[in-house]
């Protein structure tokens, strides 16, 4: 059964590589990281950051996990 699964998994690359500017619905960010998830991939996103607060800033704002289905590529 692990190799029926693992030759599965084989079939498909990732889309998106680590560090590709990459959009979806409700804003764009960087692909940091991606794993395998039920015959697709699961992406690690930081969002693009926006004008500073007053106060600044520690890191990245926000940082969400998507499927590759609802991302797209920025050319």
């Amino acid at each position: 059964m692990k190799s029926q699964l693992w030759v599965e998994q084989r079939h498909s690359l990732p889309k998106f590589s680590r560090d590709r500017v990459v959009q979806f619905i409700g804003g764009s960010g960087k692909a940091k990281h991606y794993k395998p998830a039920a015959g697709t991939w699961s992406y690690t996103i930081e969002m693009d950051m926006g004008k500073p607060p007053e106060m600044g800033r520690i890191g990245f704002e926000t940082t969400v996990l998507l499927d590759e289905a609802d991302i797209q590529g920025v050319e």
